[in-house]
């Protein structure tokens, strides 16, 4: 055995015996900088308005591993798959929302499989003036972390769940991991006020488990999230759209102007969805697309239905391309406030 096989032998068992085999085994394809770069012009990785300087992206050493910790680093860092802003239109910084789901679960952001990053996408809540929280989003899941430690995965609970199982399954997503290295810039927002992370940085031995938690265990904002999205009827996807029929619609509607009034007799200025005339809108192919939104007078600007020219008319036919258009009874929530609800 050679020099550089035999350190990648010791690197890769040597401590982390807790680690699954195959994730202790799965190396990177990303271990040449060029090879990054490439991929990195063409997929987005930083929100929009935020400086690219909060964080290095880095390439992977031939002996570094996805379960690895922050052995030997000057500056902190966590690995991320390219899945996470590929398809699942993740951002940096990770929003307050996820990271308390993170630290909730115990996991690092590789740890959660890609299907359970899924579900920390709709935007039913902010839509609803809902403030979501970990413990709200994690009354509708269980988990059963495994020994020796893999990816953790959120199973649904089947009596109350309210979204679909993501329709996509990921796969090949295992060798698409590189390093985010946090900077000065970026401390504010990965790390506490005495340095400490927000979210587990790295991949841990414990996971935590969840299993039927109780109402009595929510505090009293919980259970307001909780109450009202168990009124919902029909299970929701995981994309974009609230695929409702009538009564979910109906529904939508009345739990909105319910929640707009309680968010104004509050004093809220933040309301969402009411303040922005042009809204990002997911397309069945994945895509975006911008819409402008008329004004309501007396109601601000609103999200309803986006059709016709947009995504198709709402009897079905086609768009020009030969896309399927949008089918009636959808809703469309707008980008604005994604990532934070369920």
């Amino acid at each position: 055995m050679c020099i550089r096989d035999r350190q990648k032998s010791l690197r890769s068992s040597s401590g982390y015996g807790w680690a699954a085999a195959d994730v202790r085994d799965q190396s990177s394809l990303f271990r040449w900088s060029r090879l990054l770069n490439s991929w990195l012009n063409c997929t987005p990785v930083i929100s929009k308005g935020v400086s690219g300087d909060i964080v290095s992206l880095e390439r992977v050493s031939a002996i570094d591993r996805v379960c690895h910790g922050q052995e030997g680093a000057t500056e902190k860092f966590f690995y991320m798959y390219m899945c996470h802003f590929s398809q699942l239109h993740v951002r940096l910084p990770l929003d307050d929302f996820t990271m308390g789901v993170l630290r909730a679960l115990n996991v690092a952001p590789t740890q959660l499989h890609p299907n359970s990053w899924a579900y920390l996408e709709p935007t039913l809540c902010q839509s609803l003036y809902l403030e979501p929280t970990p413990y709200a989003f994690l009354y509708f899941y269980d988990t059963r972390p495994r020994r020796p430690a893999t990816w953790l995965s959120l199973i649904s609970c089947p009596s109350i769940s309210r979204l679909d199982a993501f329709s996509q399954s990921f796969k090949h997503f295992k060798d698409g991991y590189f390093k985010v290295v946090v900077k000065e810039g970026g401390k504010a927002y990965f790390l506490n006020a005495d340095g400490s992370p927000k979210f587990p940085l790295s991949w841990t031995n414990n996971p935590s488990r969840y299993k039927d938690i109780g109402m009595d265990e929510l505090s009293v904002g919980d259970k307001e999230v909780v109450e009202t999205l168990l009124k919902f009827v029909d299970k929701l996807p995981t994309k974009g759209l609230v695929r409702s029929g009538k009564k979910n619609l109906a529904l939508f509607q009345t739990l909105r102007k319910e929640m707009a009034a309680k968010a104004k007799a509050a004093g809220k200025t933040d309301v969402p969805n009411l303040q922005e005339s042009v809204v990002e809108v997911h397309v069945h192919d994945g895509t975006k697309r911008k819409a402008e939104l008329p004004p309501r007078p007396g109601k601000g600007k609103d999200v309803k239905k986006v059709r016709a020219a947009l995504l198709g008319t709402a009897s079905g036919a086609g768009s020009a391309s030969g896309e399927k258009g949008l089918e009636a009874g959808l809703i469309e929530l707008p980008e604005i406030s994604i990532r934070s609800t369920l």
